[in-house]
């Protein structure tokens, strides 16, 4: 029994660091399915206790700046990479953008590019449905906000769901060590940190509140931040379109994740390159793509279908729906 215990340990450790190790490990009876697989998470726990180093680091305006930068640039990469990119393929571009695409959402901490993308389409397929990975209707607020995330049943990715990517070798390698970019990122910011306390001291910041500041407590604003679409972007806002699920626009959650608040518009046009479909839906993610585009790294933005503005059918279903 000890020696299984140990086994169980060390095979979860390794996973911190290559996903896939072990996988047999991560097939326990059906009704171990759902449960949150703390050892194997820990990197998530540890993620939220980082930013307790806050009391042991202080602060300093330099340190926020870059927290607030890396939120910013990395919620982008979350939206337009994982998203819209690997999970929706709502426009085109070169396997060597997208692999340096998929470097910077890999920086977001928030597992692979294939994992990510896989269970997204499985919650389009079944959204709002038992068999869907974080409905809040179906489950509850803290179980879709983060709880599945954690749990045996999603640690592995589902390549059947994601084969059209799962061809290129280094987005398979970047999903099964997705660790490495986020460690390099510590590594930077460390080395940052502690070159700016050498060079000017004025600024009154160190290689630790760097790593503080700027990798523990963005990251974890930054997972809460995206995870808003999972739970509240479900609960809470207003319905455009019948979709068949709860799916919501919200205005507040598009600021916070840069246009995926317009969750009920994505629902209902899933494969739109744009969420904020009238000028007042703020979609940050989508200007962004758009000046990209100008440059030749990314092409074919899909848009809006013209019958997405058919302001009759959906005033009429707005009625229906009050």
């Amino acid at each position: 029994m000890e020696r299984t215990t140990f086994r169980t340990i060390a095979v979860s450790v390794v996973q911190w660091f290559d996903v896939e190790y072990g996988a047999s490990t991560l097939a326990p009876a059906t009704d171990d399915l759902e449960r949150i697989h703390w050892l194997r998470c820990f990197s998530l726990v540890n993620l939220h206790l980082g930013c307790a180093g806050v009391v042991l680091v202080g602060w300093s305006w330099t340190a926020g700046l870059v927290a607030a930068a890396l939120y910013w640039v990395r919620m982008f990469a979350i939206t337009a990479i994982y998203h819209r990119y690997f999970a929706h393929r709502t426009f085109q571009t070169s396997r060597f953008m997208q692999f340096l695409f998929a470097l910077l959402g890999a920086s977001a901490a928030q597992r692979g590019p294939l994992w990510w993308a896989a269970n997204h389409r499985e919650h389009h397929r079944t959204s709002d449905s038992p068999a869907d990975p974080h409905s809040p209707i179906q489950c509850g607020f803290w179980w879709s906000h983060a709880g599945w995330f954690m749990s045996t049943r999603h640690l592995l990715t589902n390549y059947s769901r994601i084969q059209d990517f799962a061809r290129f070798r280094e987005l398979v390698w970047l999903n099964r060590f997705d660790l490495v970019v986020p460690l390099a990122l510590i590594a930077g910011l460390y080395l940052g940190g502690a070159a700016l306390e050498h060079v000017a001291p004025a600024l009154r910041v160190t290689g630790l509140q760097m790593v503080v500041w700027g990798f523990f407590i963005s990251t974890t604003v930054l997972f809460h931040g995206t995870c808003t679409i999972n739970s509240l972007a479900h609960l809470i806002g207003r319905r455009r379109y019948d979709t068949g699920d709860h799916s919501r626009n919200n205005f507040f959650l598009a600021l916070i994740t840069l246009g995926e608040g317009w969750h009920n518009n994505h629902h209902k046009y899933i494969s739109c390159v744009r969420q904020g479909f009238y000028w007042w839906e703020i979609d940050v993610t989508y200007y962004i793509l758009k000046v990209l585009s100008w440059t030749g790294l990314i092409w074919d933005l899909r848009p809006v279908p013209a019958k997405a503005y058919d302001r009759t059918t959906q005033l009429r279903r707005e009625r229906a729906a009050a």
